[in-house]
């Protein structure tokens, strides 16, 4: 055990755990910050997608040490149900989910993408959400709602 400093949605929060641990296991089960969502465990979905120094990472296979002072979003650091974030907003009005389990992980690479490409291509954003499955068949609404956030006509 070891105590891991940790900086998650703005916030200086420590946790003693194994530095082993996947960060994703400590900001649920610890953090109680249910926005990662564990998908596969594998890397291969994307529902568990934080972003860290600005790139979206897949929480499930990174260790929790490697997040020692590093800023750390997750879904819930992006807006509340009061005051949501664009993204969110525009995933609401474009209905892009059905059953939602993997639109957390889709939200947090779509914010990686527009901070770094405001105004991505449609070839941009489908490239930034590739690894991100999604079974549901929302794929249109999901790219829809990343134009809408970005500004751009949909």
């Amino acid at each position: 055990m070891a105590r891991i400093s940790l900086k998650v949605n703005g916030k200086a929060r420590t946790v003693e755990t194994d530095p082993e641990t996947p960060l994703l296991y400590v900001l649920r089960n610890d953090l109680k910050l249910n926005g990662p969502k564990f998908g596969c465990g594998l890397s291969q979905c994307g529902a568990c997608n934080v972003i860290m120094d600005g790139k979206a990472i897949r929480s499930c296979v990174t260790a929790v040490k490697s997040a020692t002072n590093r800023p750390v979003t997750t879904l819930e650091g992006l807006g509340s149900t009061k005051k949501l974030h664009p993204l969110q907003k525009a995933f609401i009005d474009e209905q892009a989910l059905q059953c939602g389990y993997c639109i957390n992980g889709m939200v947090m690479s779509a914010k990686a993408l527009l901070d770094a490409n405001p105004k991505p291509t449609d070839g941009q954003i489908k490239a930034a959400l590739a690894d991100n499955l999604c079974r549901c068949g929302a794929h249109t609404r999901i790219l829809r709602a990343v134009k809408r956030a970005s500004g751009q006509k949909v």
